[in-house]
């Protein structure tokens, strides 16, 4: 059985309304951002003869604020990303965080993480790609600002950062946190970053956690070289103490200092980057 400190507790019922119950035991203090001064709440757009549910959030009133596209994590859109989508928007941003496991089936429901995995497995990274394109044109018709483009993702979304950079030349900059640099490939995902490390048209900033399991430092040392050999302007900061999932404040891993420090650095780097 977990042990959970004071600080966390197995939320149930309407506290826990909204975030996933797959990724185990809830925090008590989750952080929840407000929507006031925003326009905020679920959207559907039309893609390739379907409709793309997703979450937008934005500062109201503002003229042509900048664009973040959120990418969900392997949970997909639940309280966690739209809260993201909001912070974001309290600091000047139009944030959409598109439901891009749509077509495949809807994990939000899902209680045991290995239902989510076949699901997650099946979604093709290029219909992704569209799906985030998509997501770009609608943000810019909503009044954002498409000139300035940037891209944050976490988990399985951090992964995708770094394939759209590499995709997109529209993209002004991204941030991918604990997203994994290499893998098991497919048919349908065909490459991990460390094959496009020489193709981002974006600089990427990398978040990641010094005790994450599942992405070795020997990696991270891997996508740095790759990085330095195509000359480029992407950079990985490593966070000692920090595990995987180490943003995610509903969860165990949270690690607040980390966190924080990791925010105001993905900000710093899309105001550097003109996005």
């Amino acid at each position: 059985m977990t042990s959970l400190t004071r600080r966390e507790f197995l939320v149930t019922g309407v506290v826990a309304a909204g975030y996933t119950l797959a990724a185990g035991p809830l925090r008590a203090e989750v952080i929840s951002t407000s929507a006031a001064g925003l326009v905020a709440g679920a959207i559907s757009i039309p893609v390739g003869g379907r409709e793309i549910p997703g979450y937008r959030a934005k500062p109201a009133g503002a003229a042509k604020p900048p664009i973040v596209l959120v990418v969900q994590e392997i949970f997909g859109v639940h309280e966690y990303i739209r809260d993201v989508c909001r912070r974001l928007a309290q600091a000047g941003y139009l944030a959409v965080a598109p439901d891009l496991y749509v077509r495949q089936g809807d994990v939000s429901r899902m209680t045991n993480f290995e239902e989510i995995r076949p699901i997650v497995a099946s979604v093709p990274d290029s219909q992704v790609m569209a799906d985030l394109d998509a997501m770009a044109s609608w943000a810019e018709q909503d009044g954002g600002d498409g000139a300035k483009l940037a891209i944050t993702g976490f988990c399985w979304g951090g992964r995708i950062v770094w394939l759209y950079s590499a995709y997109s030349a529209k993209l002004r900059a991204g941030v991918a946190w604990y997203g994994r640099l290499a893998g098991d490939k497919s048919e349908l995902q065909p490459s991990y970053p460390l094959d496009v490390a020489a193709k981002l048209h974006a600089p990427v900033l990398g978040l990641y956690g010094a005790e994450d399991t599942g992405i070795p430092l020997e990696s991270i040392e891997r996508m740095r070289k790759e990085i330095a050999a195509a000359h480029g302007a992407s950079r990985i900061d490593v966070f000692d103490g920090a595990h995987h999932g180490f943003h995610a404040d509903y969860r165990p891993s949270y690690r607040e200092a980390a966190a924080r420090e990791g925010w105001t650095r993905m900000l710093a780097w899309f105001k550097a980057n003109d996005a």
